[in-house]
């Protein structure tokens, strides 16, 4: 059993989306680093295209920027189209990190709205791009495989936050089990499909938050710190790997320890 073999991912097509930022670029620079072939995915295509550049310089791989919009179907059309232009012969890993939030508020004032951005962001438009890459991920399954799909979810879609967040914390929630339900049907067509749920990490969705309670936080989590990109992009080498592949319908908390931290814990100790 060749352990570099068991964890490679030389040579996958793997598409990022949200890939230019955050917890994407964490994922996405670990698979160009290890020799994947990497498609990241957003709106903000300045942005992307010079993130990209960035990390093809790195090698092992190669990374590829494609705008788009995926609050907007048809955009989410042409991708699919553009991928299957690019990559007839199919992708190996599909990485749903995509999302919203919205900022906090009382219940009482919570906005209608918020629940229509970020559950339509974060829960729909992973079931809609996995949807439209099927025929892709198949492909490659059907040629030895298996193909995977790694949703991002949230330990707030596991336990209930601190913050009023009831639209991200329901969202993150939906994406663990619409997790299970895919799993359950594709597991038959040889792609496994697992969710990773980060706790804390440097991020533009944590950013104000770190910036304000970072020690009240780091004090709270039993390993003392938040996560490094290096934490993330590894959960998802694995799943990408042969290491991972009879791993379907899983989620994997990536947070220190945070969800199972006792309420007495001290800082101190």
């Amino acid at each position: 059993m060749d352990l570099e073999q068991l964890f490679a991912v030389k040579d996958k097509v793997v598409v990022v989306t949200g890939g230019g930022s955050g917890i994407g670029l964490m994922i996405s620079t670990g698979f160009v680093k290890n020799g994947a072939k990497v498609y990241i995915v957003s709106r903000k295509a300045q942005t992307l295209k010079k993130v990209a550049k960035e990390l093809t310089s790195l090698g092992s791989g190669e990374c590829i920027a494609i705008p788009c919009d995926l609050q907007d179907y048809g955009q989410i059309q042409k991708l699919a189209e553009e991928l299957r232009k690019r990559e007839p012969s199919g992708i190996d890993v599909l990485v749903n990190n995509s999302g919203a939030t919205w900022g906090t508020a009382t219940l009482e004032e919570y906005p209608d709205g918020a629940f229509t951005k970020v559950l339509g962001l974060n829960v729909q438009r992973v079931f809609t791009l996995t949807q439209l890459l099927l025929p892709l991920l198949e492909q490659k399954a059907q040629n030895g495989g298996p193909s995977s799909v790694i949703n991002v979810g949230s330990i707030d879609g596991i336990m209930v936050p601190a913050l009023v967040t009831p639209a991200y914390a329901a969202s993150k929630a939906a994406v663990h089990h619409l997790t299970r339900v895919l799993a359950a049907n594709l597991g038959n067509r040889n792609i496994t499909v697992n969710a990773v749920a980060p706790g804390p990490f440097q991020s533009h969705m944590m950013r104000a938050t770190l910036e304000s309670f970072q020690d009240i936080i780091v004090s709270s989590i039993p390993m003392r710190r938040i996560g490094s990109p290096e934490d993330m992009a590894a959960v998802c080498l694995y799943l990408a790997s042969r290491a991972g592949a009879y791993v379907n319908g899983a989620v994997i908390p990536v947070d220190g320890g945070a969800l199972v931290a006792n309420q007495k814990y001290s800082p101190n100790l």
